[in-house]
């Protein structure tokens, strides 16, 4: 894979999971709104899944 297609597949990989820190926000916010203890606590265990996920992308990204 040339590294134009790799740089591209990397973006869209970020901006996947920016979406997905997105949604968590959302998720998190609608939680704390209907005062439901167990979607808050699954909505923040979610945020930090997609924070791990990311930081690989981003190591990756400053190396190069």
């Amino acid at each position: 894979m040339s590294d134009d297609n790799r740089n591209r597949e990397v973006k869209f990989h970020l901006w996947g999971w920016i979406l997905f820190l997105v949604c968590a926000g959302f998720f998190i916010a609608s939680s704390i709104e209907s005062n439901n203890i167990l979607s808050l606590v699954g909505s923040i265990i979610f945020l930090i899944a997609c924070l791990v996920f990311i930081v690989p992308l981003l190591i990756r990204k400053k190396v190069r």
